[in-house]
């Protein structure tokens, strides 16, 4: 029997930097570290840690795993370049998982999962729901009764009347995991998942100019 393939995943699209390497069931390490900035110069080394701690080199990587978000828009972008870089000089696939599907892995699949947005705001999804922001207490009528799980989970469900659900692994795992079971179908290269503008402006000048 062929050897179960080996992950590394990380996200960076929250206030964290997190990270995992997984084969099969087996989680061989994974670390999360809370941040608000600095992931950029965070995440090569706590990958290199997290590899180290699993016995496993680049070498030995089958796939990339990446959250994709939504997220925090400069931190969707770290992650998403270095799993790009990475799969490209490995010769191995990236594959993006989005936050929501993160979070709904290993629940039942009628779960609302909610993602913090911020500014009081909170990214949620679900089957038959697409991916959108709310601000509470406005909130999509789909999701009354509903299990949820994620930001602020028990305080809605208050008012929605459904169950809460904790999410089962680490983030990082649950990418990993599910970027593994993708491993040898069809997908896009990751991409960052946005649902809400950059907060930085945008140039008003136009960008230069480039002669062939």
């Amino acid at each position: 029997m062929p050897p179960e393939p080996v992950v590394l995943a990380f996200d960076t699209s929250a206030a964290h930097c997190a990270a995992a390497v997984v084969s099969g069931t087996r989680i061989l390490a994974q670390r999360a570290e809370l941040m608000d900035k600095g992931q950029a110069e965070r995440l090569m080394p706590l990958l290199a840690g997290v590899l180290a701690e699993a016995q496993v080199g680049y070498a030995g990587l089958s796939a990339i795993g990446v959250g994709t978000g939504p997220g925090n828009f400069t931190g969707v972008r770290i992650s998403v370049a270095a799993a790009r870089g990475l799969a490209l000089g490995l010769g191995i696939p990236a594959i993006g998982i989005s936050g929501f599907e993160a979070l709904a892995a290993g629940l039942p699949d009628d779960v609302v999962t909610l993602l913090d947005a911020r500014r009081g705001a909170l990214w949620l999804a679900g089957r038959g729901i697409d991916p959108q922001l709310v601000e509470p207490p406005d909130l999509p009528d789909e999701i009354r009764g509903r299990p949820l799980v994620g930001y602020r989970a028990e305080d809605l469900a208050l008012h929605t009347g459904g169950a809460v659900y904790r999410q089962p692994v680490p983030m990082a795992v649950a990418i990993a995991r599910l970027a593994a079971a993708r491993l040898g179908t069809p997908h896009p290269r990751p991409a960052p998942v946005y649902l809400r503008a950059a907060d930085a402006a945008l140039p008003a000048e136009p960008p230069p100019v480039i002669l062939p």
